[in-house]
């Protein structure tokens, strides 16, 4: 596998992660979303929103208009999961496709990430690590907080196994994403 398709893969894979999650978390009524809980961010509706402003921030880094601390403000831009659903897979079809458009000499690229005192620059690749991991990192806290819920929290440590048993078992959620195996690693 070469970089650039392992890239391919990992940003399909997160979207699919978020998909699954998002799925999960839209059976809860709105004041289960937001109720305290245990974690980073105090609540699941705030979590969520920190996996997609985060995702603002480094994909418009890569896409070369990094939005700074602005991505930030406000800190929970959609209180409603719906608008935020729509708004994190809006932000996942961003990264797939850069993902899909970089080439090994883009991976190597400067990318600039302003903050607070400083331009932090970064080849892109370390960015693209450092985005996914942060949103496993996220995505397994709102995994636990659901278990405190009524809702069972949905199997997130797949990465698309070949075997068509293992297919069969993700088909319906890429049909929904709009997605195909052959997309995620030969297209």
């Amino acid at each position: 596998m070469t970089p650039e398709r392992y890239f391919i893969a990992q940003a399909y894979n997160n979207a699919w992660a978020n998909h699954r999650l998002l799925k999960g978390c839209a059976l809860l009524p709105a004041d289960e979303l937001s109720a305290p809980r245990t974690g980073f961010f105090p609540s699941i509706i705030h979590t969520l929103n920190h996996i997609l402003t985060v995702d603002w921030l480094y994909v418009g880094a890569l896409e070369g208009h990094c939005p700074g601390a602005a991505a930030f403000e406000p800190e929970i831009p959609f209180p409603i999961l719906a608008d935020l659903d729509r708004e994190q897979r809006a932000a996942d079809r961003r990264l797939i496709h850069h993902c899909r458009g970089m080439t090994a000499e883009a991976l190597d690229a400067e990318v600039r990430v302003p903050r607070a005192a400083h331009v932090q620059i970064e080849p892109a690749s370390r960015i693209l690590l450092h985005l996914f991991q942060h949103q496993i990192h996220h995505r397994g806290q709102v995994h636990a907080m659901l278990s405190g819920t009524s809702v069972k929290p949905p199997q997130l440590d797949e990465f698309f196994p070949a075997d068509p048993a293992e297919q069969a078992l993700r088909a319906d959620d890429l049909a929904e994403l709009g997605f195909t195996e052959s997309m995620i690693w030969s297209d």
